[in-house]
């Protein structure tokens, strides 16, 4: 099962065998179809249907490898015929260019009077028998299904072309729909990769506790809601779960999308894949292997792989009823001459293959998969993952577009701001202590700052100590005295927050900067501001939007209006809705969906997904 159109067979043949194509599921990534009758259906009546199908099938086994195998096999060989196709076109081409010329290469041999050269025959014989080796048990499967389809109509009208003589039309026929079928088989081999990245940031094994404190090592397979596990510094989460004990920055972006990594404390979620980066902690599985958000994200790239464009399904209704047409039309210029104005058979019939021929909608068979993986490949190589042909035929009829901010208008990347120095001390000093308190430090938040002193010429201080605190901050000793440097919250728990330094927090967090506090054991010392910079293509991409008549773009954001506001006003932002969770940017998009029916969503994250979800693209 390599393409939509196998399913589409499948649903015609195993539907009424088992009470409704809705009892059937495909999953195209993995070459599975699953029937939901719960045993009603024998195997064997449902094999027989496949076959009928023009495919095979065996009963599907945990843990079995062979139809993986067999997936692999079919793969390469359809790719090793269209390739041996490709060649025996090209050689017949220049074997016959060479013995007769271009003219009557070209397609003028019957009219020329010079047939095609045997040698020639035989390379473009061979270029038919192997571009039409899978497909000639599907246009048998049509005949006998009594649904003639483009397969049936396509291996007629290469049969044609080779009982009229043109063989060089023959062969180029069969190589350009051998082509075309290998590119979606391509395409859907893509889509496996894909989903193959996404299962390698699953861990192969998990840390479990047991109820006496032992660890054992599992696959995350066996993992149960409830089960508890250690995940150290540098591991991936296997499962999803809640923190139990322990304190640490985990780097979630291989799941949401997020820059920063998110600091995780008690009670705090953890994602499956997302990478704990410092801290050991203790977390309790909420959900089962198959349930994570991970995995909901593969299931939605292998549900995708069966839905066609709506060019494609086109072309499928198109073919339903032209194919037949066409036969009928042959037929009738076959037989009716004769029976009824005495006319010559063998001249009849060859005016009905010559139909036939001509009838061929190879132009229209190939140009919508060619366009559309074409399309994917393109958006590909910028960076641009679609889902299919309905995906990407979708946003030529939107009407608006609303944008998430971090990340997806933003670079998603912190570069040092301000240095705002209290209580008598200067910008030179503070940034001197944090670059040397950040020196051993992976967070974005250290980056930014050792490059922000790096570009200003201010070297580390001298360090005598350096502990870090997992998720909050990290402290050290200069000239003998303790300083630390931290978030909101770790200046929280120390207790020094006064009125004024509050004040000015608030004040440097109201223009959308991520603040560092850095204090000593008597006093805050200062702050460190830090900004995530706008994507170079972001305002002429909005502009762009906006002189293709997409209106209005909005701004939906979590951060402070303020914030929302200023980054508006420089990208030319029609709307802003600001500090909204989740489940006020679905709202924000099932209004303008309401508004406008056709409504894109942008955003970069699992916090984003209700709203993408929502959204017509």
């Amino acid at each position: 099962m390599d393409c939509a159109e196998e399913v589409a067979l499948l649903k015609g043949e195993i539907g009424p065998l088992v009470g409704g194509e809705e009892r059937l599921a495909f999953d195209l990534l993995n070459g599975r179809m699953i029937v939901n009758d719960i045993g009603a259906t024998p195997d064997s009546a449902i094999l027989a249907g496949v076959q009928r199908a023009g495919m095979s099938a065996e009963p599907w086994r945990p843990g079995g490898g062979s139809g993986t195998a067999t997936r692999d096999d079919r793969a390469r060989r359809r790719t090793l015929l269209t390739i041996v196709s490709g060649l025996a076109a090209t050689a017949g081409f220049l074997a016959q260019l060479i013995q007769v010329g271009w003219k009557e290469t070209l397609g003028h041999e019957v009219a020329g009077g010079v047939p095609t050269p045997i040698l020639a025959q035989i390379f473009f014989a061979i270029a038919v028998a192997a571009a039409f080796w899978l497909v000639v048990p599907k246009a048998i499967g049509a005949v006998r299904r009594r649904s003639p389809d483009m397969n049936f109509l396509m291996t007629l009208a290469v049969i044609g072309a080779m009982v009229l003589g043109e063989w060089f039309e023959a062969g180029a026929v069969a190589f350009l729909f051998a082509l075309s079928l290998e590119l979606e088989s391509w395409s859907l081999g893509r889509a496996r990769r894909a989903v193959q990245a996404l299962l390698d940031l699953s861990p192969p094994v998990a840390r479990r506790i047991d109820a006496h404190g032992h660890e054992a090592m599992v696959s995350p397979s066996l993992l149960l809601p409830g089960d508890r596990l250690l995940v150290r510094p540098g591991e991936r989460m296997p499962i999803d779960g809640v923190v139990l004990a322990g304190n640490g920055s985990v780097n979630q972006a291989p799941i949401t999308g997020e820059s920063l990594p998110a600091a995780k404390g008690p009670g705090d979620f953890v994602f499956a894949g997302s990478i704990n980066l410092d801290g050991a902690l203790t977390i309790e599985a909420t959900k089962r292997p198959e349930e994570t958000t991970l995995h909901h994200i593969i299931r939605l790239v292998e549900e995708a792989q069966t839905r066609r464009a709506p060019a494609e399904r086109w072309v499928d209704g198109f073919a339903r009823v032209y194919t037949p047409v066409i036969l009928l039309m042959a037929t009738l210029v076959a037989i009716v001459p004769p029976l009824v104005f005495a006319g010559a058979w063998g001249e009849w019939i060859y005016r009905a293959l010559v139909l036939l021929v001509i009838g061929c909608p190879c132009a229209l068979v190939i140009s919508t998969p060619v366009c559309v993986v074409a399309a994917l490949t393109r958006a590909a190589r910028n960076g641009i993952l679609i889902k299919g042909g309905a995906a990407l035929e979708a946003p030529a009829r939107l009407v608006a577009v609303a944008f998430d901010k971090t990340g997806t208008l933003t670079e998603g990347k912190l570069t040092l701001a301000e240095v705002v120095p209290m209580n008598g001390h200067d910008r030179t000093q503070l940034l001197s202590r944090a670059a040397a308190l950040e020196a051993a430090s992976n967070h974005p938040l250290a980056k930014a700052i050792l490059a922000g002193a790096k570009a200003q010429g201010v070297v580390p201080a001298v360090d005598g100590s350096h502990q870090v605190v997992p998720g909050k901050g990290v402290h050290g000793t200069f000239e003998g005295r303790e300083f630390w440097l931290g978030s909101h919250r770790y200046l929280e728990e120390r207790g020094q927050e006064t009125p004024e330094v509050h004040e000015r927090l608030e004040a440097l967090s109201a223009d959308g900067h991520t603040v560092v506090v850095i204090g000593n054991d008597r006093h805050v010392c200062g702050f460190l501001t830090a900004t995530d910079r706008l994507r170079p293509g972001a305002r002429g991409a909005l502009a762009d939007l906006h002189a293709l008549g997409i209106r209005p773009i909005t701004l939906l954001t979590g951060d402070n209006l303020g914030t929302a506001t200023a980054i508006a006003r420089e990208l030319g932002i029609d709307d802003i809705q600001a500090d909204l969770a989740p489940a006020d940017k679905v709202a924000a998009i099932e209004s303008l969906v309401t508004r406008h029916a056709r409504v894109a969503m942008v955003g970069d994250g699992i916090n984003d997904a209700p709203a993408l979800a929502r959204a017509t693209v």
